[in-house]
């Protein structure tokens, strides 16, 4: 997939190649895209909001796009998406807010 693939604040399911190169099913959500990769986070599975590094490259297919409404937005402080905070680093994990929701 390339860049052009995906928006930032977009929810989509996909299909990507994991760590020994298998092919997975996750639903994940964009906070942040840079050149070669994105940062999103897992909305589903054991490591629901988990934030990591996605290279464009490891996502095979996109299956689904859902809608996502301002209400329902992850936020998450822009100084935990600056690049030079994930120069060194795959993966973090954060909790983030959705005010829409009460949380």
């Amino acid at each position: 997939m390339e860049k052009s693939d995906f928006q930032v604040d977009g929810h989509y399911a996909v299909t990507m190649k994991d760590g020994q190169g298998k092919l997975r099913p996750a639903n994940i959500y964009v906070h942040r895209m840079e050149d070669d990769h994105m940062i999103v986070r897992y909305t589903s599975g054991g490591d629901v909001g988990l934030l990591f590094k996605l290279k464009y490259d490891n996502v095979v297919k996109i299956a689904r796009t859902h809608k996502v409404l301002d209400r329902k937005k992850f936020m998450v402080p822009e100084s935990v998406l600056q690049p030079k905070l994930w120069k060194d680093r795959d993966s973090m994990r954060a909790y983030s807010s959705a005010p829409g929701l009460g949380k």
